[in-house]
């Protein structure tokens, strides 16, 4: 059941999301000046302890990312101990870029419309709601490149001292007892985690205080290749640029991208993306500054970032196994930062492969996404 608020600014829409075999999901959504967002929490019965930012890629949303994220949520509910002290409460974050769902009519986000100011708005958003900087980072597609941005901003200054970049503790490579054996969900791991979490605060000098932590979703982190102009992503933003601004219905759109041989999901996919206009369909999206972003997607460059990544930071990236972006050399250089053995002065690379999936990672493989990215955020503290 959902109940929504007016939603003039200041004013937030509320949705109750309630059924029998999971727990109650709160998501508020606020019009601010800066972009909007979206928070999704398993229960607002006690504060949230930790803060997840998600990033959708091009033409998509934060609403794109919901579904995900509840799971997501209510899988490290179920992986917490028993003791309320103990448990971690997440906030997720789902925020719409500029030029994307319920910031694409916001006058106040100026051009131009690039990856480094799209970095920019999350850290505005941080600063004007007075919260902490979040401890994950996560981005698909357009939103893995924002994440790098918005990190390698953050250890160069760029958002002033106070910035802080996300935040991993190290629980899960603390060294467990030699006679047991753990699996990450299991309440005695977590507890156990924990104590060796309180030692250290207490004063052990055995670990680092805290690890920086991005997870980038199928996404290249450095230029596209020009020769790579056929691929998925530019036959839909050339499908949607033939296109009148407004369509007769969203069965319609969806029937013609499949004619034009996209797949039903990616077609049902781009039809959530219209909103009612009168008699028609129009897009929630700004499609000439979602343009703008993607070419700046493909121009930036964050290879130096993950070869030399910031002491403490982890970085990791999935790539889907079908997804149609990842040329061989490209693969063979993430492989071999991944496996380049690093001392404490370095940040780490890690990859791993999403099977089944194509770049709609999220559509095509949730399951396998969730499998891979729980037990990065079950470990955080």
């Amino acid at each position: 059941m959902a109940r929504a608020l007016r939603n003039k600014p200041g004013f937030y829409l509320l949705t109750r999301f309630l059924n029998s075999s999971s727990p109650a999901f709160l998501a508020y959504r606020r019009w601010l000046q800066t972009i909007a967002y979206e928070e999704v929490q398993v229960s607002t019965e006690r504060p949230y302890n930790s803060t997840a930012f998600v990033i959708h890629g091009l033409l998509g949303s934060g609403r794109n990312w919901r579904s995900f994220s509840r799971n997501l949520a209510a899988t490290l509910s179920n992986s917490s101990p028993s003791s309320v002290l103990l448990q971690n409460n997440w906030r997720m974050v789902l925020v719409d870029q500029r030029n994307h769902g319920s910031s694409a009519d916001l006058e106040d986000l100026y051009p131009p419309h690039d990856i480094v100011n799209a970095a920019q708005d999350m850290a505005n958003l941080v600063r004007s709601q007075g919260w902490d900087w979040p401890d994950v980072v996560m981005g698909h597609s357009l939103g893995g490149k924002v994440a790098l941005q918005f990190a390698e901003s953050c250890a160069r200054g760029d958002y002033g001292e106070s910035a802080a970049l996300p935040k991993q503790s190290l629980w899960a490579i603390l060294p467990a007892p030699s006679n047991k054996k753990y699996h990450w969900m299991d309440a005695e791991f977590v507890e156990y985690c924990y104590s060796c979490q309180i030692k250290q605060k207490k004063g052990s000098n055995n670990h680092e205080d805290n690890w920086e932590q991005l997870l980038v979703l199928d996404s290249v982190p450095g230029k596209v290749n020009p020769e790579n102009s056929d691929g998925e992503v530019e036959k839909v933003l050339e499908t949607l640029q033939n296109l009148p601004s407004s369509v007769p219905s969203r069965k319609w759109l969806v029937n013609h991208m499949m004619e034009l041989g996209f797949s039903k999901s990616l077609a049902d996919w781009i039809g959530s993306n219209l909103k009612k206009s009168g008699e028609h369909e129009t897009w929630a999206f700004n499609l000439e500054g979602a343009v703008e972003m993607f070419n700046s997607y493909r121009e930036m460059d964050y290879w130096s970032l993950l070869e030399n990544p910031p002491q403490g930071m982890e970085i990791t990236i999935v790539r889907a196994e079908k997804s149609d972006r990842w040329d061989p050399d490209v693969i063979q250089r993430l492989e071999t930062l991944a496996a380049r053995q690093r001392n404490a002065s370095e940040g780490t690379v890690s990859v791993h492969l999403l099977p089944n999936a194509g770049h709609w990672v999220h559509v095509d493989n949730p399951k396998g996404l969730l499998d891979i990215v729980a037990p990065k955020l079950a470990s955080l503290g």
